[in-house]
């Protein structure tokens, strides 16, 4: 079975930074593109950062210059480096192995941004 364990989160002050990790086992960690999600209370999921296996990034407008995703092959982990946080990136953020039909999902850590 395949396993995303996030962890990472927690509550900071805006301004601050958090870095997530997530460390995979039972997949192949060398071909799948990974992503980190989050959902706000109220809010549809919505994709933050992802990278693929040769690298390349991608990052919603709302985040790029301020967080970073990176993946080590060797640690089977991909990491979410959140600088710059404000209120509005509160939410659960959730690693994924992006999928087709359908992504395979951490179980989701905990990111508040207080004021």
């Amino acid at each position: 079975q395949v396993q995303l364990v996030e962890s990472g989160g927690g509550l900071v002050q805006a301004g601050g930074s958090l870095r997530l990790s997530c460390a995979a086992s039972r997949i192949d960690f060398r071909v799948d593109d990974m992503g980190w999600y989050r959902q706000a209370p109220g809010k549809q999921r919505e994709l933050v950062a992802r990278i693929r296996s040769g690298r390349n990034t991608y990052y919603a407008d709302s985040v790029k210059d301020r967080f970073t995703i990176s993946r080590d092959f060797a640690k089977r982990s991909v990491y979410l480096q959140m600088n710059s946080l404000k209120p509005e990136d509160t939410a659960v953020y959730y690693c994924a192995a992006i999928r087709v039909p359908a992504n395979i999902w951490g179980q989701g850590t905990q990111v508040t941004v207080s004021s």
